[in-house]
């Protein structure tokens, strides 16, 4: 790999930290100015790669025209925000900023919290898992009711931290799909579903589907990440080819029923 001629971030095209990316610079208008380079997680890292990360493997990781390297989305995030100023995506008020960012940190727990249910292996621990999901959605809608009681978004717009926790709410189709997992219609999720229904429906959030994360993420879902391979297959879910498109949809009793490469158009 040679240093580029422009902005370049090294990614996986459904992974939530670098869709995030992309939402952000589809909101600013400025897509077309950063080069998206794919990466095959279900292959040992580009060597050239590595030497660039230092040895590391996270995604997304961006490389600026003049070769220098940045890594983790949300500083990643920060640093296209201040190179294309305009329009601003983060909140310019200092309150509103710290508002959107106190909203942001509450990401992590859900993220986890998301991923561990998916993961799991145990028909047992579904019920319990359910419920700690639901605990997440919780914070969410006493932190809305808070700050933005009567709006859609946390602000008048889709914002900085819509594009922190759309992907999120994307990935976690793949708890609908696999663990049943539905928001009880209830006042107490009113709010946070009217937040999630409506980051979900934004133009600037189309880059990846249900279809598409059902089907990528169904190792996932059988307790294998990152392109790790289960017992018995000799392809991941997360192979490019075949395209997603042309796969069928994955067996929704994961605690029953292990596919086979074949069976999921591998």
């Amino acid at each position: 790999m040679t240093t580029p001629s422009k902005i370049t971030v090294y990614h996986i095209p459904v992974c939530p930290f670098c869709q995030r990316l992309e939402i952000l610079l589809e909101l600013k208008g400025r897509r077309h100015e950063v080069e998206f380079v794919v990466v095959d997680i279900t292959k040992p890292r580009d060597p050239s790669l590595l030497q660039k990360t230092r040895g590391t493997t996270a995604l997304p990781v961006l490389e600026t025209a003049d070769g220098k390297i940045i890594k983790e989305s949300m500083v990643i995030m920060q640093y296209l925000e201040d190179l294309f100023a305009v329009p601003a995506i983060a909140q310019g008020d200092p309150y509103r900023r710290a508002i959107e960012n106190m909203l942001s940190k509450l990401e992590g727990d859900f993220c986890t919290q998301g991923y561990v249910y998916v993961m799991n292996q145990d028909p047992a621990r579904r019920q319990t898992l359910n419920d700690n999901m639901l605990k997440q959605y919780a914070k969410l809608n006493d932190f809305l009711l808070e700050h933005s009681l009567n709006g859609t978004f946390l602000f008048e717009e889709f914002g900085w931290a819509e594009t922190v926790f759309t992907p999120f709410f994307m990935r976690f189709w793949f708890l609908e799909y696999y663990e049943d997992f539905e928001l009880p219609d209830a006042q107490s999720f009113a709010r946070v579903r009217l937040w999630r229904d409506a980051c979900l429906a934004h133009p600037a959030a189309q880059q990846t589907s249900k279809e598409e994360i059902v089907k990528l993420y169904y190792d996932y879902a059988k307790g294998a990440g990152n392109g790790a391979l289960l017992p018995g297959r000799a392809r991941s879910s997360f192979v490019f080819e075949p395209d997603w498109r042309t796969r069928p949809w994955p067996p929704k009793n994961k605690y029953e029923y292990s596919a086979t490469d074949l069976e999921l158009g591998l």
